[in-house]
């Protein structure tokens, strides 16, 4: 299990490596792609791990070093160079904040006691942060062919740098799972009504391609899952 889990935690390394390579080449739908990819391979190697009676140190440590690749370097390089085509001192200093926002989100994770992350992280993850910002660029990109303004894209990475230190909470695979299946009409009202609402919108007015039904998977987690914590009041 642990070399399984270690292999997944090498393929999501590898996808951001690639992400950073394509966007130093220009080519940023792929470079979004590779970044969503590898969040899937770190949800993959999370749940593998999860299954191994005995914890791995040294998996998770390989995890967090993967992740500050993956979902800080990565993302921030493709947003800094999809953006501005010349050096910016605000934007280096904004994209700097919200890697040292994904390191020491890692970091806090790492000290922290398992059994408080039993069902919830405190802050943003760094995969969805990292997510949220690709898939947004996706979006961008496929429904203008343009970059979005720079102001509005750094107030999007800083209020991600803030997510990522707070202590909002944010459920993990199994606490999404009791939320979804002890609570399933209310995230039906709250959540996907209004979701399926928007993609009947754009149905009759654009095409809905897969980049949108990406991003709005990662601003439904981002938006509403504290709120549906909070709400429920769980013990997630």
């Amino acid at each position: 299990m642990n070399l399984l889990a270690n292999t997944l935690t090498i393929f999501s390394l590898g996808c951001g490596f690639i992400s950073i390579i394509f966007s130093l080449e220009g080519h940023f739908t792929f470079a979004c792609w590779a970044i969503i990819i590898s969040v899937i391979f770190d949800g993959l190697d999370g749940q593998v791990a999860r299954r191994n009676p005995i914890p791995s140190e040294f998996g998770k440590e390989l995890d967090s070093l993967v992740d500050v690749v993956s979902f800080g370097i990565a993302p921030a390089s493709m947003g800094y160079f999809f953006i501005y085509s010349r050096f910016n001192f605000p934007a280096t200093l904004i994209l700097f904040m919200y890697l040292i926002s994904s390191v020491l989100r890692l970091a806090k994770y790492n000290v922290t006691p398992k059994e408080q992350l039993k069902h919830f992280f405190l802050g943003l993850p760094t995969t969805a942060s990292g997510g949220t910002l690709a898939s947004f660029i996706l979006v961008y990109k496929r429904y203008t062919q343009m970059p979005p303004p720079a102001h509005f894209f750094q107030i999007l990475v800083l209020a991600l740098a803030f997510l990522m230190v707070s202590k909002v909470p944010y459920p993990n695979l199994d606490g999404l799972r009791q939320l979804l299946t002890g609570n399933m009409l209310f995230i039906l009202e709250i959540i996907f009504i209004p979701l399926i609402a928007v993609l009947v919108f754009f149905l009759f007015t654009h095409t809905i391609l897969p980049e949108l039904i990406v991003f709005a998977l990662f601003a439904i987690y981002l938006l509403f899952s504290p709120f549906v914590v909070k709400s429920l009041n769980t013990n997630l």
